[in-house]
């Protein structure tokens, strides 16, 4: 039988798939049925009454149970059931739908005269206005006049906290569930329910603190009137007064697609600014959400006033403003002045185009490889150009009979959306099989889960493939169970991380999960779509960072070298003891991360920042670059999407775009004319990067129609949603989609033990740094410094929950505070801290009183 079926809505014939609800199929043929509570990722309810409609079902022979024909030899229609759902009715063969007769219209301004019996006529000043589908289908279903009392109209609260991020305003509030729902079904957090009944039925918060949860904004853009509200935009601008500029998220390597909204105000001096932050629509990557720490986590990009804003050169021990042409002479002819024995370190979340000129610089006109991250925290770039998620691929298709596994990895806190995605795939019937040192939220979804020893990581994957090998004998053990069903999954993905391990702990991880890729019988899982490595950078263009050859031993494309150069270890150390002597610092903070004492015996420092970081202030030279939010470029995601992003505001002060300042001092080492835009940066990436051979700025800027069809005028059918005008990005294919990977002879590694309690640093999404902390929206979420433990090696060390108390890790002295749960025995989890890598063996000092 066909999983198509026809109907005629409002006499127009419509196929569809089997099970398509009656809202969805009117949408297609660009009928829009009005909604409130409806949303195309939600469960229908069919609370609201608004999109009811006038459904005949064709009638059958109670004997025969054939249709009845008319006299023409159509199907008779009964449309004698009342007037049906159209968010909750599934379409049927030969049904038909009429949505504009007079008992849909009166039932349409029905709906609407008793929402707004109760519900404030406050538009002028409400933050909805002029994007409020309560407004808009008033104007088109509703009554001009009222027979309300206005005495009768019930009075609420209009500043409730439901968090210090989220605001209700309970008298606009029409009780559609929207939110609640959105919290219980999409992301799982519960944290918000409805209290009391009839008309005093309100939204509430049951977490504490309130509205407990990553996910919070995202209600406020489905929210179809002006009750919900953030922090940092409630009362802040109106929406026909802002301009929109695609963007993308900087803090993770999900790559979500975003949207500012901006305009140009009085109280900021005549500056753009940036108004808000939202979710633009991208069905491979984000879909229709984001993470609070992307929707507020934006401030230091442009509002910050500790941005720097001019050169500065260091006089006479003190750093002080200086012109461009000095500075950047002076930057240069330095460099220039040691030879080999100058360095580069690189942040990874700066653009694809910034760090293509930073190797540029060093590799050609410095004629020095001495270039990698300030912070290498995970491996495996190049076994990902191999084995990588496969182009074409969507993680929102897996489903049963698919598998995906996670090792060292909290996605929940490190890549939310992944987790979200990974989550929903489960739900599917995906098998999940987590791998790590203790428990995290995904272990909930898991069909697997092994909570392997401190130190024992590697062993734990070996053994994964190991069992891989051996087909259809599970022998019974937890781990071989899992690995049957990888092995047998008709798609796989993976991803992993670097909890409790170092950087060279994940190189070999990497390289076992690209052999279990490759493995299923010489037909690997490895090159077809949905199937592949995913990465859990520690940043948003750590991808990109690999591919634009910023490492010691690539080159762009992931070129071998036949010289490699010094890699960031060797880098910090030769500061310290002078073998280098000139270093040149980039959108990194090496001394605040604690990678770096100090200058050590540099005759040279350079930093090239968005603010005075602790490595800026011990620079001899400082210059001041652009954010991502005053420039365009593109940033490569885990998943190998190159995507741009777009200038939103006007540029601070006399900063430059990083590749700007990266090409004017290539201009005075002798590397020539330098680019005048980011496009023609790309262009020279595009011919030096074959994976990104046929990318341009124009192919980048590309889109397709999505489902849901979501930014249209119809507001109510998917909340504020935006569409994606500016461009979905492309996937760079991977070796094995050509058949060009093989399995790697991965060497054998000992298995750490460890003397004393372990300690693991974990990820907190709100882990404070030079950036988040710009955010003074999210100043009451910031994670702080806490050591977690179980109560048996708590009660042994006298510590009780809550005590203050001093962590040696490394050297290192961290001041934290005790948090007693289900830690397993012999382990403590460090979070709200700077990366400490791999296992350390903690030390615990006095306890600190008050």
């Amino acid at each position: 039988m066909s999983d198509l079926v026809k109907l005629i809505i409002d006499g127009v014939e419509v196929e569809v798939p089997k099970g398509t609800l009656i809202v969805d199929a009117a949408k297609q043929i660009g009928n829009d049925i009005p909604v409130f509570c409806y949303h195309p990722k939600l469960e229908p309810v069919g609370m609201c009454r608004m999109c009811l409609v006038e459904v005949g079902f064709p009638m059958r022979d109670r004997a025969t149970g054939e249709f009845v024909l008319d006299e023409n030899g159509k199907p008779k229609l009964n449309f004698g059931r009342g007037l049906q759902t159209a968010c909750t009715t599934p379409v049927g063969e030969g049904i038909e739908v009429r949505t504009t007769t007079e008992p849909v219209k009166d039932a349409q301004s029905s709906v609407l005269e008793f929402l707004l019996s109760s519900h404030p006529l406050d538009c002028p000043i409400c933050d909805k206005g002029g994007e409020c589908p309560l407004q808009n289908l008033t104007m088109q279903h509703g009554h001009g006049t009222t027979r309300m009392v206005y005495s009768d109209k019930l009075h609420l609260n209009k500043h409730v906290p439901l968090g210090e991020l989220i605001y209700l305003d309970q008298e606009r509030c029409i009780q559609c569930a929207r939110c609640i729902r959105f919290q219980e079904e999409v992301v799982d957090d519960p944290v918000i329910r409805f209290h009391n009944r009839g008309r005093r039925t309100e939204i509430v918060t049951m977490s504490d603190p309130g509205f407990n949860s990553y996910w919070s904004g995202n209600t406020t853009d489905i929210c179809p009137v002006g009750a919900l509200t953030t922090a940092d935009f409630r009362f802040g601008a109106r929406p026909w007064e802002m301009k929109p500029a695609a963007s993308l998220c900087t803090h993770c390597p999900v790559g979500c697609n975003t949207t500012f909204s901006t305009r140009r105000e009085a109280k900021s001096g005549g500056k753009h600014v940036i108004k808000r932050v939202m979710p633009r629509q991208n069905e491979w990557v984000n879909e229709l959400w984001m993470c609070d720490k992307g929707r507020f986590g934006h401030h230091y990009a442009a509002d910050s006033a500790a941005r720097l804003k001019r050169p500065l050169i260091r006089k006479n021990g003190e750093l002080v403003e200086v012109s461009w042409s000095e500075a950047l002479d002076f930057a240069a002819g330095k460099l220039q002045q040691y030879g080999t024995a100058v360095a580069g370190l690189s942040g990874d979340r700066l653009s694809n185009e910034d760090l293509f000129q930073f190797q540029k610089l060093f590799r050609k006109g410095l004629k020095s490889h001495n270039i990698d991250l300030a912070a290498r925290r995970l491996a495996g770039g190049d076994v990902v150009a191999k084995v990588g998620l496969s182009s074409g691929s969507n993680l929102k298709e897996l489903g049963k009979g698919d598998a995906i596994i996670v090792v060292a990895s909290d996605l929940h806190e490190e890549a939310p959306v992944w987790w979200l995605r990974v989550k929903q795939a489960a739900e599917r019937g995906a098998a999940l099989i987590v791998l790590n040192v203790r428990s995290t939220r995904l272990d909930k979804y898991a069909s697997h889960v092994r909570h392997y020893a401190p130190g024992q990581a590697v062993d734990a994957v070996r053994q994964l493939v190991n069992f891989a090998k051996v087909e259809g004998d599970s022998n019974g053990d937890a781990l071989s169970a899992a690995a049957e069903t990888a092995a047998n999954a008709n798609n796989l993905v993976i991803f992993y991380g670097s909890e409790g391990v170092d950087y060279e702990e994940t190189a070999v991880i990497a390289q076992h999960l690209a052999n279990l890729l490759l493995m299923k019988n010489g037909d690997g899982h490895a090159g077809r779509p949905n199937n592949g490595l995913i990465p859990v950078w520690p940043h948003n263009n750590t991808q990109g960072a690999w591919d634009m050859g910023v490492h010691p031993a690539f080159g762009p494309g992931y070129a071998a070298l036949e010289t490699p150069g010094l890699n960031a270890a060797a880098i910090y150390e030769g500061a310290a003891n002078g073998e280098i002597k000139a270093l040149f610092v980039m959108g990194a903070d090496p001394v605040g991360d604690g990678l770096m004492a100090d200058r050590g015996q540099l005759e040279f420092l350079a930093v090239q920042e968005l603010f005075l970081t602790e490595t800026a202030q011990l620079a001899d030279v400082v210059l001041p670059a652009q954010s991502w939010a005053e420039r365009e470029g593109t940033f490569t995601s885990g998943e190998r999407r190159v995507q741009r992003y777009y200038p939103a505001v006007l540029p601070i002060g006399d900063n430059k775009a990083d590749w700007q300042i990266l090409a004017e001092i290539g201009e005075r080492v002798g590397l020539g004319k330098p680019a005048f835009a980011a496009s023609l940066i790309f262009n020279e990436v595009a011919k030096a990067v074959t994976q990104y051979k046929g990318m341009d700025y124009r192919t980048l800027a590309q889109v397709v129609k999505q489902w849901p069809d979501v930014g249209g005028e119809d507001g109510y059918y998917a909340g504020n949603a935006q569409k994606n005008r500016a461009g979905l990005g492309q996937v760079w294919a991977s070796a094995a989609e050509s058949g060009d990977a093989v399995a790697y002879d991965v060497a054998e590694t000992a298995v750490h033990v460890n003397d004393g309690l372990a300690l693991i640093r974990t990820a907190a999404l709100y882990t404070p740094g030079t950036l988040i902390s710009q955010s003074d929206v999210l100043a009451d979420r910031l994670a702080q410094p806490t050591i977690s433990l179980n109560a048996q090696d708590a009660a042994q060390m006298e510590l009780a929950e809550g005590d203050l108390i001093d962590v040696n890790v490394a050297g290192d002295t961290i001041a934290a505070l005790v948090h007693i749960n289900n830690t397993p025995a012999g382990l403590m989890l460090l979070s709200g801290v700077p990366y400490v890598a791999g296992t350390a063996v903690a030390q615990i000092g006095q306890e600190i009183k008050d």
